[in-house]
């Protein structure tokens, strides 16, 4: 229970920084809004977190690029309560989250931003969290529902990246993030660990993890004791990567004799090994 609500602390600390952080008074960009018509004013967003650029105003939009904190962006247009079309510095023209999590536009107040309706608007104006959480929560879904049809699929080390009927561990998380939500990670578990980094965020207690976030583990060398206690983490070899399913379990393949594709414990042998998470869609 200490561990969950140090979680909930650390997320409520870093959603109150942000966007205050993104909203300084007195800069020269505030006064120029101020000062020159709205119509004239090309807008420009300020990228809060890292976020997917997509083909269209959907989650089930194909990802063709990310956006990182403190990336600029022209907004072209609120293309629903919940997207804006955007251009980015070298030209790519798609959509990304208006959720002022991710994006901020000085001066304005995103539309997905959960600010009060305007009078006369009515008490019922669509808010942007809870369907972009409720997008990502099924795409998620999807994701993990993909896996567990693939229950039993053989294990093999090294397996054809462009076939289904056998997997290694990052063979199986890579297929079934691509058939379930169209996202394309890299080939092997220790790319895919870069691509959390680089991406999302690397969340090293067990306790913070989320359902549907991939865990990265590094070889058991010996029965006594961690092969991660005490080692960098960050620079540790991974060797294996799962899914994490909630509630203490691990939707993984890893050996033949396991019987491959497989739902498991998170166990002591495998918290042991434990590396860090992270989410893929968020």
């Amino acid at each position: 229970m200490f561990n969950i609500k140090k979680c909930l602390i650390g997320c409520l600390l870093v959603s109150a920084v942000i966007p205050g952080a993104a909203l300084l008074p007195g800069s020269k960009a505030d006064a120029a809004s101020i000062s020159a018509p709205k119509s004239a004013v090309t807008p420009t967003g300020v990228i809060q977190a890292s976020v997917r650029l997509r083909d269209k105003p959907s989650s089930s939009g194909q990802v063709i690029g990310y956006l990182k904190n403190g990336d600029k962006v022209t907004i072209l247009e609120s293309s629903t309560a919940y997207f804006y079309k955007v251009k980015t510095p070298s030209g790519k023209v798609g959509y990304t989250s208006s959720d002022e999590r991710y994006i901020t536009v000085p001066g304005e107040a995103s539309p997905g931003s959960g600010s009060a309706a305007p009078s006369g608007s009515g008490s019922g104006a669509p808010q942007a969290t809870p369907l972009i959480a409720s997008e990502a929560g099924e795409a998620i879904e999807r994701v993990i529902q993909t896996g567990m049809k693939y229950l039993g699929t053989p294990y093999e080390f090294g397996s054809d990246r462009n076939q289904t009927n056998t997997f290694d561990c990052s063979a199986f998380t890579r297929q079934i993030f691509k058939e379930g939500a169209g996202i394309v990670l890299p080939m092997d578990s220790r790319q895919q660990g870069a691509w959390v980094k680089q991406n999302s965020q690397a969340v090293y207690d067990i306790d913070c993890l989320k359902r549907g976030d991939l865990v990265f583990f590094v070889n058991d060398i010996g029965s006594a004791g961690s092969a991660a206690a005490g080692a960098d983490k960050d620079h540790e070899r991974i060797t294996h990567v799962a899914v994490y399913l909630g509630e203490g379990k691990l939707l993984h393949t890893y050996s033949q004799k396991a019987g491959g594709v497989v739902v498991t414990d998170f166990s002591n042998s495998w918290k042991l090994r434990f590396l860090f998470g992270g989410s893929i869609i968020r």
